[in-house]
């Protein structure tokens, strides 16, 4: 089946996977129907605990895994599953739903061959089953197919949001508790963000301290010696190298601060400039349509950088590639190295780019097996 998030909701494979759904959705209805009139008196003289009850409860959560899986599959609706859901509910609630939506597609199923029969046979002037085709006929059979294809189009759609919503009514998290998490989760990245940007600033500290600050004191030094020593020329040399050389750390600090090059263009441009820079050759792959927001865009710039940074410094690589695409409301970016792996996930690098990335509701995701390279991928909503 085609994965939901790459079809529309309105294409012709959309509609396939309705019908499919709706029809073993149907089927289905049939068969726990059956389970409930069995388990019904079995549920009503069982006790929570016994192994009875949890023989029965096992069948259920079997039935609600493979009905999860259709709904996600044909429906393109996820149903995430809470703790202690209440499964065989469900099942007594999308009983009569599947039934009905059964219904519906031998509904339009049905008119839909008649239809065509009809007008198959008038085409060529023949009647169908006595009828002839006359104006008024033809006339009335297109009126009815015009209902028909009404009711098809809102019943089929009605039927299909209709499944997912039980599903989440009595397996997804209730509201108040869905609620609850939500603000723990806004909490915990809000902790995390303040967290790392204290990091950040520690490590642009040491970066000046012990990069920018050292090389100036040294071109300090050089030009003192310089103003006392009558031959200069050398000196003067060593002082030019050090001012370039410390303009050069400056402007890493400032572009590990935040790349204007965002400001002044797209997150590509501002990429193609980090690769540039590179010590490695890497090599990007960018689509993105929709310019994402700026928070974001950000983001996936940081990830990029550290992770050409960690390759650069200490996986050993020889190349890096990137990964920049837009799929559906996500943002996702991919980066890969051919170096030694084995990068540490708790990392202070890793650690940093996690908090950022959840900072915008977004996961990082690491794998770095010893000896077969490192690939981080960040997925991010640009809602």
């Amino acid at each position: 089946m085609t994965d939901a998030t790459s079809r529309s909701p309105h294409s012709p494979v959309a509609w396939a996977a309705r019908l499919v759904g709706l029809t073993i959705g149907g089927a289905s209805a049939v068969v726990e129907a059956l389970v409930l009139v069995v388990c019904a008196p079995l549920l009503a003289a069982s006790y929570r605990g016994t192994n009875r009850r949890r023989s029965l409860d096992a069948v259920a959560h079997r039935i609600v895994g493979w009905e999860i899986r259709r709904v996600e599959r044909c429906f393109g609706q996820p149903v995430p599953r809470a703790p202690g859901s209440r499964v065989w509910r469900y099942i007594a609630a999308r009983t009569p739903i599947g039934l009905v939506g059964a219904l519906l597609v031998l509904i339009t199923g049905f008119g839909a061959v008649t239809a065509g029969r009809a007008l198959s046979a008038w085409s060529i002037g023949a009647a169908v089953d006595g009828v002839e085709p006359s104006p008024f006929n033809v006339g009335y059979l297109g009126v009815l197919c015009l209902v028909l294809a009404f009711t098809a189009y809102f019943g089929l759609i009605g039927a299909a949001t209709l499944e997912h919503r039980t599903a989440l009514l009595f397996l997804g998290p209730r509201p108040d508790q869905a609620l609850r998490d939500r603000i723990v989760e806004l909490s915990t990245s809000r902790a995390a963000v303040v967290d790392a940007v204290d990091t950040e600033r520690r490590r642009i500290e040491r970066d000046l301290h012990d990069g920018v600050q050292q090389r100036l004191v040294a071109l300090g030094m050089l030009i003192g010696r310089a103003r006392r020593d009558g031959d200069r020329d050398d000196l003067l040399a060593d002082a030019h190298r050090e001012a370039l050389a410390a303009l050069a750390d400056l402007r890493d600090v400032s572009w590990r601060i935040y790349p204007a090059a965002l400001d002044r263009s797209v997150l590509g441009v501002a990429l193609d400039t980090l690769a540039e820079r590179a010590t490695i050759p890497v090599t990007l792959a960018i689509r993105v349509d929709e310019r994402p927001p700026r928070p974001v865009e950000t983001v996936a710039y940081f990830v990029v950088s550290e992770a050409v940074a960690n390759a650069t410094k200490h996986s050993g690589a020889e190349r890096v590639d990137v990964t920049v695409e837009r799929v559906g409301p996500e943002l996702r970016v991919v980066v890969t190295d051919d170096g030694r792996g084995g990068a540490d996930a708790d990392g202070v690098g890793l650690t940093g780019l996690r908090r950022r990335v959840a900072a915008v509701d977004g996961e990082l995701e690491l794998w770095s097996p010893p000896g077969a390279g490192t690939r981080i991928e960040a997925t991010m909503r640009c809602g």
